[in-house]
């Protein structure tokens, strides 16, 4: 398809190295459980038929744009929608999580593991709604999670504390495990590709769990299959790269490619951009306002929000960063007050 022009789209601009004409901004999970109007929309609809729904994805994509004014939508999706696309059994329980129909453990299990090969066309045809809504300076990021996430949800059967079974197939029977990962990636190569040919500005690959991993097994166990997703979109679309918790591995992410990487609340944007620059040179960095502090009034938000940039423009002035996009650390989290989003919002503007 011809994709869309977009014109001073300030995220886009960000993450080419172009001046935005404001600092751009857009939250993870902005679409979903903080706003009203998506309780009403998914009212008696499960969390994963609606991402199968084409004009129910497109409407909650584009609520919370209408709503904050946020320089991005964010396609509503969730990282086991190619696992549940390809025919695995897996489905979204309301306060734990994707739980799986049965857990892998054999090698058996691993070669008998269905692979996404083709189009998902209800996710095409969300993407193509969501596009006729947005303005020429709004850009629509679409995203995957990372097949180390997938993989654990796989191996442990659904959220796990501590991934005791994921970290013992990894070290005690590696050949299984990388027998995974490679079954995984064109799973979610070809789920990406769907949301390319669709349209999508900007693409985020999302490692929920990699934090919980060593610099070493991540190097070993998980590096070498993000990177291969990210080639896959390389000088097509830009890349955001984002895991929770990943101070420690923030230097090895970025050796996987991207243009963009997310740093989390844990770690200053300063401190993130040096361990990024020594491991791969500058990129653009998004982040990290503390989910929580949505919850401690406008005066904090915009104390907190003129310290992180701050820390970014330090950053970028040292040549460790190449520009900073706006966000959370994490995702909104669901009882957040949603007219204390589009606060945040205009303040982020304000302080262009």
């Amino acid at each position: 398809m011809s994709r869309r022009e977009l014109v001073d789209a300030p995220i886009l601009d960000t993450a080419t190295g172009r001046s935005p004409k404001r600092t751009p901004v857009w939250f993870m999970r902005q679409a979903g459980r903080s706003l009203p109007e998506y309780k009403v929309a998914r009212e008696g609809v499960s969390m994963l038929d609606s991402c199968f729904m084409p004009e129910l994805l497109a409407e909650i994509t584009l609520q919370p744009v209408r709503r904050h004014d946020v320089d991005a939508a964010i396609l509503f999706s969730d990282i086991v929608v190619p696992l549940k696309a390809a025919g695995i059994g897996v489905e979204i329980v309301p306060g734990r999580g994707p739980v799986m129909d049965r857990a892998l453990s054999t090698r058996e299990d691993v070669d008998n593991l269905p692979v996404l090969d083709s189009e998902v066309p209800e996710v095409a045809d969300g993407i193509r709604g969501v596009l006729a809504e947005l303005r020429d300076d709004q850009a629509l990021i679409g995203f995957v999670g990372a097949p180390f996430t997938l993989a654990s949800y796989l191996v442990e059967g659904g959220p796990s504390r501590n991934h005791e079974r994921t970290k013992a197939m990894m070290h005690g029977d590696p050949g299984t495990w990388h027998a995974l990962m490679e079954r995984l990636v064109p799973t979610i190569t070809s789920f990406l590709k769907t949301q390319v040919d669709a349209g999508i500005d900007a693409m985020q690959l999302f490692d929920s769990w990699a934090g919980f991993l060593t610099e070493r097994d991540y190097r070993e166990f998980v590096l070498p299959y993000s990177t291969r997703i990210l080639a896959e979109v390389e000088g097509v679309i830009p890349r955001i790269h984002f895991g929770v918790s990943t101070g420690e591995i923030l230097g090895a992410m970025s050796t996987a490619g991207s243009e963009v990487m997310g740093v989390d609340w844990r770690v200053p944007l300063d401190v993130a951009a040096e361990r990024i620059d020594a491991a791969s040179g500058p990129t653009v960095l998004q982040g990290n306002l503390d989910p929580a502090l949505l919850f401690a009034g406008t005066d904090v938000v915009r104390s907190e929000v003129r310290r992180i940039k701050e820390e970014a423009a330090r950053a970028i002035a040292a040549g460790h960063a190449t520009g900073h996009i706006f966000n959370l650390g994490h995702g909104v989290l669901p009882n957040t007050d949603a007219d204390a989003i589009t606060e945040a919002v205009s303040i982020i503007h304000e302080e262009s």
